[in-house]
C-alpha cells in the first residue's frame, strides 16, 4: 500500500466521507486530480463507478435552483443578482459576511452575484445538501474553517481566498481595482469571520491597506493577490518574516511591502528608544 501525507490521508477520509467508495478507488482518483479533492469527487460522480449513485439528490437541486431563475426562457442554467440575492437571503446570509464568499467558492460561482446550475447542483450534491434546511446546516462548518489559516489545497481559507478574486472581477477585466481589492481583503483578513491578520506585535492588515493605498497605487492582479495568501500565511507563522528572502520570487508590491513594515517597525523601535526604559528593548525585538 503506497504512503501517503498526513493532508493526502485526510483527503481519502474525506473522499470517502462524501462518495462511499473504496479507500483504494478514492486514493486513485485523488491521485489522477492532483489531490484536488472538489475535481476529484466530480470525476467520481460522472465516472461509471457513481452509476449507482441515487438521483434523487440531483432532482431536488435542479427543481431547487429552477426556483431562483430570473430569466428561465433565455438562461436556464443561470441565477442572476435578484436571485441569488434571493437565494442567500433564504440561507440566512449577508453579503458583509466572509462565509459568502466560501458558499460561492463551494458552488464554483463565475462572479458575484451569479450562479450556474452545474456549479450549484454539483456543489451541494458533493456536500449532501439537497435542500435549504440541508445547506443550512452546512454554514457553521465553514464558519468554523474558514478563519483557519492553511495553504492546504483543500482548505476552505485556501480555496475561499483563491476563487475569490474571480468572484470580485467584473466581466472583460483582468485586474481589481485597488478599492475593490481592499474592500475584499477587508473582508476576508479580519475578525469576526475572516481569518485575523494580526500578530502578537503587528497588526498586517493595517499596514498592508495603509501601504496599498498610500504607496502602491495600483490595481491588483492576480499573482499580486495569490502571492499575498501566501505571505498572510507565512507572516502568521513567523511575524518576524525569517521565511522572506529579497532573492525569492515574490511580486515587487509585497518586495516595497516589506520594506514599508520594516520602516514602520524601525520608526516604532527609534520612538521605544528615545523614550527610554523598557519600551525600547521591545521595539528593538521587532526588528526583522
Amino acid at each position: 500500500m503506497p504512503s501517503h501525507t498526513p493532508t493526502q490521508k485526510a483527503a481519502i477520509q474525506q473522499f470517502i466521507g462524501i462518495t462511499n467508495a473504496k479507500e483504494s478507488a478514492a486514493a486513485k482518483q485523488l491521485k489522477n486530480n492532483n489531490w484536488n479533492l472538489q475535481n476529484a469527487v466530480n470525476a467520481f460522480y460522472q465516472s461509471s463507478n457513481a452509476s449507482s449513485t441515487p438521483s434523487h439528490a440531483e432532482q431536488s437541486l435542479n427543481k431547487l435552483f429552477d426556483k431562483y431563475r430570473e430569466n428561465a426562457k433565455e438562461e436556464p442554467d443561470n441565477i442572476g443578482v435578484q436571485g441569488c440575492m434571493h437565494y442567500l437571503g433564504d440561507l440566512g446570509l449577508s453579503l458583509e459576511e466572509p462565509v459568502v464568499l466560501a458558499v460561492l467558492t463551494e458552488l464554483d460561482a463565475p462572479t458575484m452575484g451569479e450562479l450556474t446550475r452545474k456549479g450549484f447542483v454539483e456543489g451541494w450534491k458533493i456536500l449532501r445538501a439537497p435542500d435549504i434546511p440541508s445547506q443550512k446546516s452546512h454554514l457553521p462548518s465553514l464558519r468554523q474553517h474558514l478563519p483557519t489559516p492553511s495553504l492546504a489545497p483543500t482548505s476552505i481559507f485556501y480555496c475561499t481566498y483563491r476563487h475569490t478574486f474571480r468572484l470580485a472581477l467584473t466581466p472583460g477585466q483582468r485586474t481589481l481595482p485597488l478599492d475593490t481589492a481592499t474592500e475584499y481583503f477587508r473582508l476576508l483578513l479580519s475578525a469576526p469571520g475572516g481569518l485575523a491578520w494580526n500578530t502578537p506585535t503587528t497588526p498586517w492588515l493595517d499596514l498592508w491597506l495603509e501601504y496599498l493605498t498610500q504607496k502602491w497605487k495600483k490595481a491588483i492582479n492576480k499573482d499580486v493577490w495569490e502571492q499575498t495568501g501566501v505571505f498572510v500565511i507565512k507572516s502568521l507563522e513567523d511575524e518576524g518574516m525569517g521565511w522572506w528572502s529579497e532573492e525569492g520570487a515574490w511580486p515587487s508590491c509585497l518586495d516595497e511591502f516589506v520594506g514599508f513594515v520594516r520602516e514602520r517597525r524601525g520608526a516604532g523601535a527609534g520612538a521605544g528608544a528615545g523614550a527610554g526604559g523598557e519600551e525600547g528593548g521591545e521595539g528593538e525585538g521587532m526588528e526583522l
